[in-house]
């Protein structure tokens, strides 16, 4: 019993620390962040699905409902970047996979370190936006004048429709941003996964690939 309750005492207080953390602490460890869900069910675990690519001839390619997909793209300050997306929208069907690609280049004269988290707008759509584990959430490094095109596979889940709170939103917003990583160590900086290299990588498997799996952590009612 006492054995009991202090697990219980346990998961409060990793519930009181996790909901009164910074952003800050969400963006650097969205592993820590899921193991909390898990933990808690606050947010729900991780959704993950498999989606057929464009144009396969399944229930969810067929729905008539259509929605307006925005990219956006930002740096944080102190980052010598390009970044933006190649398609500032694109319309799509809910349940049909989409897509898209984002470019970035570094235009300083040294190699750079930097890590990029994403935001889904409206709140409601977010239960309901899947994307594949792309360039977030990692450290990513691009040498100096190199460029990379990263490509970002995403859809709507067709139960949006489904959902009073929800089925009237009709435009989404994907955002992401850049941010400097510095004082990094030699082996830290070794350990970045090079954004060029590993994009391609990422692209040539989408494109062999007849589906890809999809994640999604943000909470359903």
């Amino acid at each position: 019993m006492k054995e009991s309750r202090r697990k219980n005492l346990r998961v409060l207080a990793l519930a009181g620390a996790m909901i009164g953390a910074s952003t800050t602490l969400v963006v650097y460890s969205p592993t820590l962040y899921r193991m909390f869900c898990a933990a808690t069910g606050y947010g729900g675990t991780v959704n993950r699905a498999i989606a057929e690519e464009p144009g396969s001839d399944t229930p969810s390619a067929r729905q008539n409902d259509t929605v307006t997909l925005s990219f956006d793209a930002n740096v944080a300050p102190g980052l010598p970047w390009a970044f933006y997306p190649e398609q500032r929208k694109v319309e799509t069907r809910l349940g049909q996979p989409t897509k898209i690609y984002y470019y970035a280049k570094n235009n300083s004269d040294r190699t750079i370190v930097a890590r990029a988290i994403y935001n889904v707008t409206p709140y409601g759509a977010a239960p309901y936006f899947f994307k594949i584990e792309c360039f977030c959430f990692t450290n990513e490094k691009l040498a100096p004048g190199e460029s990379a095109r990263m490509p970002v596979e995403l859809y709507v889940d067709e139960q949006m429709a489904k959902d009073p709170d929800a089925r009237d939103i009709h435009d989404i917003t994907l955002s992401y941003t850049f941010y400097r990583q510095n004082d990094l160590s030699p082996e830290a900086l070794t350990r970045a996964r090079n954004l060029k290299a590993g994009s391609e990588t990422l692209d040539a498997t989408l494109q062999r690939e007849k589906g890809a799996e999809f994640e999604n952590d943000a909470p359903r009612h």
